[in-house]
């Protein structure tokens, strides 16, 4: 005896969902705001939410490139590639390659790991607060340390 349900896959949300309420009612013309607002409102902001990748990377490529006092133009010329799509990237409205980031890294003087052993402690700093407990040992680091 197989259960069909067992089978299925589970799927898990990015954004919450909206409420059936919502989901089904039109929309309010914005002459009239009425209660309809404030679930909406409420859903989408979360008290304690971890910062995606993608912010955490494009903030340390915004952080290099203005620590070196140089312009989007030039390290995109420098990478080899376009203003705009570097602009997205520092914003975190796109996902990189890790072609692109290392391109990305290598025009702004750092390495892959050193761009991502930046993004990670942003996010090891992020994560510090929210839940209130510290590491109890050291992270491996590929280093051997003498006692």
């Amino acid at each position: 005896m197989s259960n069909q349900a067992s089978n299925a896959a589970r799927v898990i949300p990015l954004r919450p969902a909206a409420a059936p309420d919502q989901a089904t009612a039109p929309a309010r013309s914005p002459q009239r705001p009425g209660p309809a607002l404030a679930p909406r409102q409420t859903a989408q902001a979360p008290t304690s939410r971890e910062p995606l990748w993608r912010d955490l990377v494009g903030d340390v490529l915004r952080r290099e490139r203005l620590a070196q006092e140089r312009t989007l133009k030039e390290v995109a010329d420098a990478a080899r590639i376009s203003m705009p799509y570097l602009s997205e990237l520092e914003r975190g409205r796109k996902e990189a390659s890790s072609e692109v980031l290392a391109a990305a890294a290598r025009a702004l003087g750092l390495g892959l790991t050193d761009l991502l052993s930046l993004a990670q402690d942003e996010l090891a700093r992020s994560a510090r607060p929210r839940t209130g407990r510290s590491r109890t040992t050291a992270p491996y680091n590929g280093m051997c340390l003498a006692a």
